[in-house]
């Protein structure tokens, strides 16, 4: 019975058709590189948006190195905090006075 058995190609495993004719997609080599001086490569597509940082295989952040060898400099606004935007309003001695209020009150609830 078996040497009766079919013979054949798996399912889904290898395709029929050759390799030749086929180019690849353009594709460019992208070099960040972290703030201890490690170099990190990256393939990107031609297309492809770049993203100023990068984080390498270490787990460091690694930034956009130009074209010239320079690191970029990251163009986006940094995140403001609720701390950051609480002192737009207010002053540190404002905050404090305000806590000392916050706790008098805190503490005559609690010796009731």
């Amino acid at each position: 019975m078996s040497d009766r058995s079919l013979r054949g190609m798996r399912l889904g495993s290898q395709s029929m058709e050759t390799e030749s004719g086929v180019e690849p997609a353009p594709r460019q080599r992208v070099e960040y590189r972290t703030e201890d001086g490690e170099r990190v490569f990256v393939t990107f597509a031609q297309e492809a948006e770049i993203p100023v940082t990068w984080t390498a295989k270490s787990g460091k952040e690694a930034f956009l190195v130009s074209g010239d060898g320079k690191v970029e400099e990251n163009a986006e606004k940094p995140v403001r905090t609720h701390w950051d935007m609480l002192l737009e309003r207010r002053s540190v001695e404002e905050l404090e006075e305000t806590l000392q209020q916050r706790l008098e009150i805190y503490r005559e609830r609690h010796a009731l």
